[in-house]
């Protein structure tokens, strides 16, 4: 029998230092319910709002992480990190119960919003009401980024890889997941430890 299985104090310690907390296959569907109905504007602030500020399931690095691969691969970034949250919080069925949370509400809400569009989209206070809130869009987004970046950009020369993926997709117009495959591939030329720091670690 090893030690961790005979003595609850470290499985205590071995818990708190790795996965969360045993989160419920409702508790997933719960909150990304919330985020799919609550999330105005963009999701993303919502996502590391909830996920990683209130309900501390993810800490800032898996969330960027995350959502650098949600970012990749060819859907909506909502339901890419809904599929990674859950998964990693309770498998294949935490998956499902997260994707069906965040989209359930977003597909009644843009039912309902489509049929008044239709009906009185070209109202002048509708379309005044519509640059408002795209305006606020921007604004939490950027103030996501922020907060991200003081956590994620560990380097100066992070900054650089920043500048070029802007350049890339605003300037080149190439598409998000070459820029990030290239940005990527470059980083980890940059940040792979060299023989020294890897001698240094060793000795």
């Amino acid at each position: 029998m090893n030690e961790a299985g005979s003595n609850p104090a470290l499985q205590t310690t071995t818990r708190a230092a790795g996965a969360p907390k045993e989160v419920s296959i409702a508790q997933i569907f719960l909150e990304f319910l919330i985020i799919g109905s609550t999330s105005f504007g963009g999701v993303v602030p919502y996502l590391r709002g909830n996920l990683v500020n209130k309900r501390h399931w993810i800490d800032d690095k898996e969330f960027v992480e995350m959502l650098s691969i949600s970012q990749s691969l060819p859907g909506l970034n909502a339901t890419n990190m809904a599929v990674l949250v859950g998964e990693k919080l309770r498998g294949v069925m935490g998956s499902i119960a997260g994707i069906l949370g965040m989209c359930l509400p977003g597909a009644l809400l843009m039912f309902a919003v489509g049929i008044f569009y239709h009906n009185h989209g070209d109202h002048v206070w509708v379309t005044a009401a519509l640059k408002g809130v795209a305006a606020a869009a921007v604004g939490l987004i950027l103030s996501t980024v922020v907060g991200l970046s003081k956590k994620s950009l560990s380097s100066n020369f992070d900054f650089v890889f920043l500048a070029l993926t802007v350049i890339a997709v605003n300037r080149l117009h190439l598409g998000v997941p070459r820029s990030l495959i290239a940005v990527g591939i470059l980083a980890i030329f940059f940040h792979y430890p060299r023989k020294e720091q890897k001698a240094s670690a060793t000795s």
